[in-house]
């Protein structure tokens, strides 16, 4: 939670949290808890980490930025 007079705290998860509901929640109908967090998951796993671009990196995918930075930095990144 943000503490009084600091409202750029949240503003990281809220900006994710907008965009898994534009992209997934608002355009299904869960019928239980258990699924919505199967999907939610799955969406994260495999579509927003794995083929998303993202503005930030280069309009390029997580785990496209994540290869390319380990062939241009070696192993001794990790």
């Amino acid at each position: 939670m943000s503490r009084k007079g600091n409202c750029y705290d949240t503003a990281c998860i809220e900006s994710f949290l907008s965009i898994i509901k534009r992209e997934l929640v608002y355009l299904e109908k869960f019928e239980t808890r258990d699924e919505a967090k199967k999907r939610n998951f799955e969406y994260i796993e495999s579509w927003y980490n794995g083929e998303r671009i993202h503005s930030s990196i280069e309009y390029m995918a997580p785990v496209e930025f994540e290869r390319k930075y380990i062939q241009l930095n070696g192993d001794s990144a990790s």
